[in-house]
């Protein structure tokens, strides 16, 4: 099989490629740098920005592909570009749209395919579901070969999953772990939440890459495992060998201190998600999530341990952690 993956080097993305590879398929990834781990594995490297259309009209030329994934599209702009770029190139496209498009508040505890999409909070996913509406108008009106994948909660190695961090990610949530200072969660920290590891997540992407009948589909691939958030941070407290302090905060009054976590909260954590994998596992028969979170989690603590490249420091966050802190406490005593 011969693939395209436009992006091809972030947590879900180099999970596939890795396991794309294993399997004997023959890879070509298209961004705007060179990644030579990916070159002493025989994968073609085309550099250049998806953005720049007549660079990659040149560059791909008259070649054709089994699969082409983008990994790195996020508005219908984005989808409109690809699908001039690659009618007729392709067997198969393959869109990463998000699960946090299911709608918010969700009518049932339980997410499957049919679940109506809408999330009036979050702008990112409005636009994940405005790129899937205009996919499957070119999927009805031109047999465009649409696939569209919908990851939830993926992690790999180099990030560790917690509920609130900041724009340098989550390591100053593990240092302040470390360091006995008290941590957020949001809410009472009782939601369910459903974490995959990008290992698994690739078994079912790969499952799906030049499958037939997954044209003209939506799928979501995530764990069968859903716990709650405590329950999240006590696994991370072991890995770490320490008991994390939560500070339970209610999730709105964090958005109204930072208004950014509007979406990524109220429009998606704080809500209790079970996904109803049955469609994956329908067009997959095969897959099977098997890396649960306690023993994800640990390994990837162990290497952004081993790492300290990976151990950013974040004064800001950690400023506004003390200061949402503090005030709900104050709050609480009056």
């Amino acid at each position: 099989m011969k693939a395209l993956f436009i992006g091809g080097t972030g947590t879900i993305s180099s999970a596939v490629t890795k396991l794309a590879l294993e399997n004997g398929n023959e890879m070509t990834l298209l961004n705007r740098g060179s990644h030579p781990k990916w070159a002493a594995y025989g994968v073609e490297q085309i550099t250049t920005d998806i953005n720049d259309e007549e660079s990659v009209k040149r560059l791909i030329g008259n070649r054709k592909f089994d699969v082409i994934a983008n990994f790195v599209a996020y508005v219908p702009e984005h989808i409109e570009r690809d699908i001039r770029l690659f009618s007729g190139k392709t067997g198969q496209y393959i869109f990463i749209s998000s699960a946090s498009a299911y709608q918010k508040p969700p009518a049932n505890y339980l997410i499957s395919e049919s679940t109506p999409l809408c999330n009036p909070y979050w702008q990112y996913s409005r636009d994940k579901i405005d790129c899937e509406n205009t996919l499957m108008a070119a999927y009805r009106s031109s047999d465009f070969p649409v696939t569209i994948i919908r990851p939830s909660h993926t992690y790999g190695d180099t990030n560790i999953p917690v509920s609130v961090h900041g724009k340098n990610g989550s390591w100053q949530v593990i240092d302040r772990i470390l360091k006995g200072k008290p941590v957020i969660v949001h809410g009472d920290g009782l939601s369910l939440w459903t974490f995959t590891h990008n290992s698994d997540f690739a078994k079912g992407f790969l499952g799906l890459m030049h499958n037939p009948h997954a044209i003209g589909e939506a799928v979501h691939i995530t764990s069968d495992e859903s716990i709650t958030w405590n329950a999240a941070f006590a696994s991370i407290g072991r890995a770490l060998g320490v008991t994390p302090n939560l500070v339970h905060i209610p999730s709105d009054f964090l958005a109204a201190y930072n208004p950014e976590l509007l979406g990524n909260l109220i429009g998606d954590k704080a809500n209790s998600i079970v996904f109803d994998n049955s469609k994956i596992k329908r067009l997959v028969p095969e897959f099977c999530a098997s890396v649960r979170f306690d023993q994800g989690v640990s390994q990837t603590i162990k290497y952004v341990k081993n790492h300290p490249e990976l151990q950013i420091q974040d004064p800001e966050f950690d400023a506004w952690s003390d200061k949402v802190i503090a005030a709900y406490c104050s709050g609480m005593l009056q």
